[in-house]
Formats: C-alpha cells, sequence, structure tokens
C-alpha cells in the first residue's frame, strides 16, 4: 500500500524516489514518478533537481526524465571492502578464472533481488558478462537460484508465494510448482546451471558460500556464452573447479560440516 506523502519527511521522500529506479523501469518522468510514488509533481520536481545537483540522478537533456546519476560507483569500492565474503572470495576466484577462462561473479541476496557485488571477466573476445551492481530476481538464472535454494526454507516459500514471477525469457521457469522441485535438486547437488533463463545466449553456472552456520553468504558463479555452455567437456571441468573453490571459501568462512557433493555430470 502507497504511504501518503504527508506522512513522510523529506529525506523518506528522497529515498522512496530512489528505489524507484530499478532494472525494470531505470527511467522516470516527473509525472509518471509522482503517481507511482502518490506523491504530489511539485515535490518530485523539488527532490529530483536536489538529486541532479549532488550527482545521484542524471537528467535527459531531450526528453527530461531522470535516470540513476554515477556518483554511485563511488561507493563500490566501500562496498566491497565492507563485505567480509568480498575480500576472501578474490584468490578463490582468480583460481577459477585460471582455470575455466571464463567470467566469475559474487553474488548476494540483497531484499528480495540478487546482487553481483565483485566480478571478474574472462580475458576471451567472445565471453558473457555480469556488471557490478548488476540485479536481477532470485527465480531466474543459476546464481538466483542457488541463493534462493540454499536460503532458509522459510524465506524461500515466503519468496514464492509472495513474489510475481515474470518470465525474463521463453525459458524462464514461471511456475512456482516447477520451481520448488528445482530448487531441492540444486540443494540436494549442491550446484545450479540455466542455459539462457535471464539473457538469451547466456548460460551460467553457480555454488554456494555457506558459513559457520551453514547458512548462505554468497554465490561463486560463472558466466558463459552459450556455445561454451553446451561444450560438455569444457562445462564439466568448470563446474568441478567452481564447485571446489566454493567449498574451499565456505571452509574458510567457517564451514565445517559435510561440503555439498561435487558435479556427477
Amino acid at each position: 500500500m502507497k504511504q501518503k506523502q504527508n506522512n513522510l519527511n523529506s529525506v523518506e521522500k528522497a529515498l522512496r524516489i530512489l528505489l524507484a529506479f530499478q532494472p525494470e523501469h531505470p527511467i522516470w518522468g516527473v509525472r509518471e514518478l509522482a503517481a507511482h510514488l502518490d506523491f504530489s509533481p511539485a515535490t518530485v520536481q523539488r527532490i529530483l533537481q536536489t538529486l541532479k545537483n549532488n550527482g545521484f540522478v542524471d537528467q535527459d537533456e531531450q526528453t527530461r526524465h531522470y535516470c540513476l546519476g554515477n556518483v554511485y560507483y563511488k561507493f563500490l569500492d566501500t562496498l566491497q571492502t565492507n563485505h567480509p565474503v568480498t575480500r576472501a572470495a578474490l584468490p578463490y576466484m582468480q583460481q577459477i578464472l585460471s582455470a575455466t577462462q571464463e567470467t566469475v561473479h559474487l553474488n548476494i541476496i540483497q531484499g528480495k533481488q540478487r546482487v553481483c557485488i565483485d566480478n571478474i571477466e574472462s580475458p576471451q573476445d567472445l565471453k558473457a558478462t555480469m556488471p557490478l551492481g548488476n540485479r536481477s530476481p532470485l527465480y531466474a538464472g543459476a546464481s538466483s537460484k542457488c541463493l534462493l535454494a540454499f536460503s532458509t526454507p522459510e524465506f524461500a516459500e515466503n519468496y514464492l508465494r509472495d513474489f510475481d514471477i515474470i518470465p525474463m525469457t521463453d525459458r524462464t521457469i514461471t511456475d512456482p510448482a516447477a520451481l520448488r522441485p528445482e530448487l531441492a535438486q540444486i540443494r540436494k547437488q549442491g550446484y545450479a546451471e540455466s542455459l539462457g533463463e535471464r539473457i538469451i545466449g547466456l548460460g551460467s553456472l553457480s555454488a554456494p558460500v555457506l558459513d559457520h552456520r551453514g547458512l548462505i553468504l554468497a554465490a561463486i558463479s560463472l558466466a558463459l556464452p552459450e556455445i561454451r555452455y553446451k561444450d560438455r567437456h569444457h562445462r564439466k571441468n568448470c563446474l568441478s573447479e567452481l564447485c571446489r573453490a566454493a567449498r574451499s571459501l565456505s571452509e574458510r568462512m567457517g564451514y565445517s560440516d559435510a561440503a555439498p557433493p561435487a558435479p556427477q555430470n
């Protein structure tokens, strides 16, 4: 339910405005955003102008529409430094890159989304990418499904029950009844796979990083072009290197129970 603007202070209004800029709606006009938030156009215009003056949003000179500014890139190094998994994961990510020559990325759950908090790009000319800060829902792609599968059962069930599952491609699983057994299989085998669920032509492999309680900290993942993903020998090697590194990183983060099994395919 939308909260009326007169119940919010100026900081809360500014935060609501900034949080409206999401991957599914990255650009807003003043009146459209005002209607979406149930704010007055004058209030939205005033706050956006202040945000623009400080680099938090940019405005297209022709359309007069707004998008997020470049100031957020200044926060990436700070966020990475403050996150213990990022510091610990880097040498393992470098090992995976060396062994597979594919793009490696590290992801966490933030709210109800997957967000990429670190990456190392493949040195190959034909490569898949995963930009820092990239977000996606938790039901599409190997990284997202890995995070969801190794979340607490309560979190996963609440997510599947309450979240609107919208297809990102024609390969996206949109039926919670079909997604539940896949999540169970991911948890059993210790890794997730996907091809074209989020972006056509992109394959992905992902394994969990667990803490001392066996709870999910992050998912370490590989992004591959479809042509190399379909190379069974290469995919098997990628899975082996990925799962080995994820187990070692989990142990470094305090995980000491039986590790998820290595891939069998």
